[in-house]
């Protein structure tokens, strides 16, 4: 059985993909290479860019079922349209007129329990594609990816982890930024969160958001402080006066930096940068056996 990790942060550009990134090198590297990557930020995934000599295994079609109206057998009643808590549901009687708006349905099935004439019937519809990558780095990356336009994150990231087996020793959830249903729908069932943040009031103001959501799924976390060095203090106070641990903390550095904006993210990392990620993998390994009470390990 997996034991699965979600990489989160409540706000974009603090680094998560690049903790993510890096993390799963680390892991492959200290631990086991039987670490999956998973890139979860199905509307902007681009853990994918980091791994030049990536060679695609397979593609995957994820559809969506959306209700489609008969209107010869409709006798627009327009129970569908009372039953939908989406309005993606117009039905105009003097026109004869019935339809879907596949943009806003959410394929709850409402509709086909309120029709009583058998007039609605699902079709599938794409909502986006995931595809399984040999990176070379431990048991290379999956992502989703959504179709532009469509707004069905949450059940493009269910279908993503679906679609992974129990196979891994270790799986890597890449968030989505935020704290909406795509993050919530991505940490629900995970083993252990690491969160994301950077010392500014920016960060600080989003991290607070992030515990909320993670104490009231009751999820264990510990946060990985990343452009450490920078902005000011609040967050270490923070933290500090929550009991909240700090896995580890990740200087700033320019040219660590100028490596994630041309895409040579694991090549040459600096050897202070390599023992933060160090101490991650460390620090998770410890905090498992703190939660579990066994050695999970076995590698």
């Amino acid at each position: 059985m997996s034991y699965k990790i979600a990489i989160a942060s409540g706000k974009g550009g603090t680094g998560k993909t690049t903790v993510s990134v890096n993390l799963q090198k680390a892991i492959a590297s200290e631990l086991t290479s039987g670490v999956l990557l998973a890139d979860c930020d199905v509307e902007e995934p681009n853990d994918r860019i980091f791994f030049s000599d990536a060679t695609i295994i397979s593609e995957e079609e994820v559809h969506q079922m959306v209700p489609e109206i008969d209107t010869d057998k409709c006798t627009f009643c327009r129970k569908c349209v009372e039953y939908c808590e989406f309005n993606a549901i117009v039905v105009l009687p003097p026109a004869g007129f019935a339809e879907v708006n596949t943009s806003l349905c959410h394929s709850c099935g409402a509709c086909s329990v309120a029709c009583q004439d058998g007039a609605i019937n699902e079709k599938p519809v794409p909502v986006g594609e995931i595809t399984r990558m040999d990176t070379g780095i431990g048991a290379g990356l999956t992502e989703g990816n959504l179709k532009v336009g469509s707004a069905m994150q949450t059940l493009m990231i269910k279908e993503l982890k679906k679609s992974i087996t129990e196979d891994y020793d270790v799986v890597l959830y890449d968030a989505p930024p935020g704290t909406s249903c795509p993050v919530v729908e991505t940490v629900a069932d995970v083993d252990y969160v690491v969160l994301v943040t950077e010392p500014t009031p920016f960060g600080l103001n989003d991290l607070m958001l992030m515990v909320e959501l993670l104490v009231n799924l009751d999820k264990p976390f510990g946060v990985v402080i990343n452009k450490a060095g920078l902005g000011n203090r609040d967050v270490y106070e923070f933290l500090n006066e929550q009991n909240i641990d700090i896995l580890a903390e990740i200087p700033f550095n320019k040219a660590y930096a100028g490596k994630y904006a041309s895409g040579d993210l694991l090549t040459d990392i600096d050897q202070e940068t390599t023992e933060s990620y160090k101490k991650i993998v460390k620090s998770i390994e410890e905090r498992y056996l703190q939660y579990e009470g066994s050695n999970y390990f076995k590698w």
